[in-house]
């Protein structure tokens, strides 16, 4: 099975935020950005395997400011690792300035995402080649994230965490 590079799986959608995507504030709705970034990873989990793709879980959501009625929203998701049939997906959400195109961070979710066959089987997927810096440091956190999960849900044992291990023990403590 052929890999895939990270790069070949960014994704991006912008939205304008609409009078019907607002709460009482005039804020975005946090379920409406969840279905925009749910949507755009998906995308990008399918073109890492060109298969279909299942949300399994949503691992983070951060909201760190609002964003506003009538606001440029960007959404760039890129598969950050990709496991035997899952695949992480990072979502990073950007709001434009409308006068001055001037681009802020304002949320960040991580997806995990399964491919599927037609009975809707998790199947195998390519592995992922990291290219850039910051892919490479996002390849090695998913490792931790994933190793965190399963030992949270009771399918690994912590000593069999070495990823999260290293994180706490130095090699001479071993």
């Amino acid at each position: 099975m052929k890999s895939t590079k990270a790069s070949e799986t960014l994704s991006i959608s912008t939205h304008f935020v609409l009078p019907n995507d607002t709460n009482m504030l005039n804020n975005l709705f946090g379920g409406t950005l969840m279905a925009w970034m749910d949507e755009i990873a998906s995308i990008s989990a399918h073109r890492h395997c060109r298969r279909v793709v299942v949300t399994a879980s949503v691992n983070n959501v951060s909201f760190r400011s609002p964003i506003s009625l009538g606001a440029m929203v960007t959404l760039e998701a890129k598969v950050s690792r990709a496991f035997t049939s899952s695949m992480e997906v990072i979502v990073d959400v950007f709001v434009e300035h409308p006068s001055t195109g001037e681009r802020t961070k304002s949320n960040q979710a991580i997806f995990n995402f399964v491919a599927v066959d037609q009975a809707g089987r998790p199947i195998e997927v390519p592995a992922l080649v990291p290219e850039t810096e910051n892919e490479e440091l996002r390849f090695q956190a998913a490792l931790r994230r994933k190793q965190l999960s399963l030992v949270l849900a009771g399918k690994m044992k912590p000593e069999q965490a070495t990823e999260l291990k290293a994180l706490f023990v130095s090699a001479g403590e071993e």
